[in-house]
């Protein structure tokens, strides 16, 4: 077998391995009803696409997260709605994370690349929530818009406008996912790195 070839296969091994690994940690997903209504889970899934995307590059990333909520779907519990927005958060967290690392290969740059797709991610959340999945929560469950803005209220009854509560909670709740992630992610891609790379 070639050099390509091998590289190929480990490429496609690796990218399968860690869409299988994102995929189980959405299924491990959790709430925090003591700071974000309970319909919103917390799961570590953007982990193994960050570390794909530093390993191979932003579109390897994206590929991570798109894969695992492909398998994700087999298990929906939002109609697809809930796997899109992952899809499109974790995308764009591990995209502009991954571009940026990618223009300097260094831990700086691999730092300020996680900083600003967590940003990044958090402030799409707000937009994506709004326009896309709360909407279509709406139309699919019979949620009322009310009962969503309640369940923030519930929290801080001055959350008491869709906008204001998606800038409030989940904002800050994404961004803090996305540092997390970033954080594990230095404690064990050192470690990770000589199994990942395909040698040449």
């Amino acid at each position: 077998m070639t050099n390509s070839k091998i590289g190929l296969t480990k490429y496609i091994s690796v990218v399968g391995i860690m869409s299988a690994i994102g995929f189980v940690l959405m299924m491990l997903e959790f709430p925090l009803p003591f700071l974000i209504p309970g319909f919103i889970k917390f799961d570590f899934s953007e982990l193994p696409a960050l570390i794909t995307a530093f390993a191979y590059g932003p579109l390897s990333g994206v590929l991570v997260c798109l894969v695992k909520n492909l398998l994700h779907l087999f298990f929906t519990t939002s109609a697809g709605v809930g796997e899109l927005s992952n899809f499109i958060l974790g995308a764009i967290f591990t995209g502009v994370a991954g571009v940026i690392y990618k223009a300097g290969k260094s831990r700086k740059s691999a730092l300020i690349g996680s900083v600003v797709g967590a940003i990044t991610m958090a402030a799409i959340s707000v937009f994506t929530n709004y326009f896309v999945v709360y909407p279509c929560f709406e139309v699919i469950y019979g949620m009322p818009m009310e009962a969503i803005v309640g369940a923030y209220k519930l929290l801080l009854p001055s959350a008491d406008t869709l906008l204001k509560a998606l800038v409030i909670f989940n904002f800050p709740f994404n961004f803090a996912k996305g540092i997390i992630d970033a954080a594990i992610c230095f404690a064990v891609y050192k470690k990770l790195s000589p199994i990942l790379k395909i040698r040449k």
